[in-house]
């Protein structure tokens, strides 16, 4: 059983921080295992040390944790309808030209496709694949970035960037002891958003556009689904990722639903490889997923941690993951990877519980060229 979930931030800006100098870079969204973190401190919060401990070790079960999560994902609105964007799988689609000559021609703007919207996903892995209109597609658009023709241009494939604008907020910090200043700059990311007078929408404005994630429920549990719910909904009061302080990162849950037919038709495809769209690890990669096939890339995952049980904020030991696109010849499964830093002490003793960030897998279904 699946869920979607859409978040609207409203006229709140997010900070999603990547590798970079300071605070400077930052993405426009968050990845699985931010996403999972977050959720799950705010469950804790909510629901106390025993039910995230329980909720921890069935997460823990071999391959069978109780929901798997997806990385956030961009959306925006066409009207009444949505454009769901999805990662871009490493692989290259069926029907993509072989011909180097002719490939020269759009690689390098089919390169910069990092993300595709559902229905030309959904056609390109699933489906027919890459035709000769879409290749005069991108080699129009390569041309005129205003020349948007073919099923991609109608499609919005070309339009990811109007979902939202990054910008850089200058800001000063007093060292409290010598009083000295620094000067500094926050990247921020701002979802696209139109002012309304209809009090009921979030901040006053009409959101469009904002992050979706998906939610998998091996087995039907409503009342984990409705404490998780409860726990997001809290959570976007909180705020997600960095600059919560400032106001950053607060969020309403938009919707919590079923699948559409079209996104139940992706979920339900049949294909032996798989594509990510959540991050991946596993203490031991299973050779069946690594045949000729698999495409992949790697990233490394670090930060802070802040526990209010030991009053410490320590770096977690790094750890890398195979990243949202990477392409497997089976379905990946993950689980937990263990970064509890060695000094994370209280009164002069190891701490009593770990601290884990999620690699427990999500992929969809796609066939691959021969």
């Amino acid at each position: 059983m699946y869920r979607l979930v859409r978040l609207n931030f409203g006229r709140s800006p997010t900070h999603f921080g990547e590798l970079g100098i300071g605070l400077e870079k930052t993405s426009e969204r968050v990845r699985s295992d931010g996403l999972f973190s977050a959720w799950v401190s705010t469950y804790a919060r909510l629901f106390g040390g025993a039910a995230i401990e329980d909720l921890l070790n069935q997460c823990q079960t071999d391959g069978n944790p109780p929901f798997r999560l997806s990385s956030t994902f961009v959306y925006q609105r066409n009207g009444r309808e949505f454009v769901d964007y999805l990662p871009t799988p490493i692989q290259r689609p069926v029907g993509y030209p072989n011909d180097p000559e002719r490939e020269l021609k759009v690689a390098k703007t089919y390169k910069k496709l990092s993300y595709l919207s559902l229905s030309i996903w959904k056609r390109w892995y699933q489906g027919t694949g890459f035709t000769d209109e879409d290749f005069q597609s991108l080699e129009n658009y390569a041309t005129d970035p205003d020349h948007r023709t073919g099923q991609l241009g109608t499609s919005g494939t070309f339009d990811y960037n109007k979902a939202f604008k990054e910008y850089k907020l200058p800001k000063v910090s007093i060292d409290r002891t010598t009083r000295a200043t620094n000067f500094y700059h926050t990247g921020l990311t701002q979802f696209a958003w139109d002012p309304v007078s209809n009090n009921d929408q979030k901040d006053n404005v009409h959101n469009l556009a904002g992050l979706y994630f998906l939610i998998e429920f091996p087995e039907t549990n409503e009342n984990l689904e409705s404490d998780l719910r409860a726990a997001l909904m809290l959570l976007g009061e909180d705020g997600l990722g960095g600059e919560r302080s400032s106001g950053a990162g607060r969020f309403e849950v938009l919707s919590w639903e079923e699948l559409s037919d079209e996104w139940q038709s992706v979920i339900d495809f049949k294909a032996d490889c798989h594509s990510l769209i959540s991050l991946y690890w596993t203490k031991e990669i299973p050779q069946a997923l690594l045949e000729e096939a698999a495409r992949y890339s790697l990233i490394e995952r670090g930060g802070w941690i802040a526990s209010q049980a030991s009053g410490r904020q320590l770096r977690r030991k790094k750890v890398h993951m195979f990243a949202e696109g990477s392409v497997f010849t089976g379905k990946p499964k993950g689980q937990l990877a263990d970064v509890t830093p060695p000094a994370f002490m209280k009164n002069g003793v190891p701490h009593p519980h770990s601290i884990y960030r999620s690699g427990i897998a999500l992929s969809l279904p796609i066939k691959v060229p021969a």
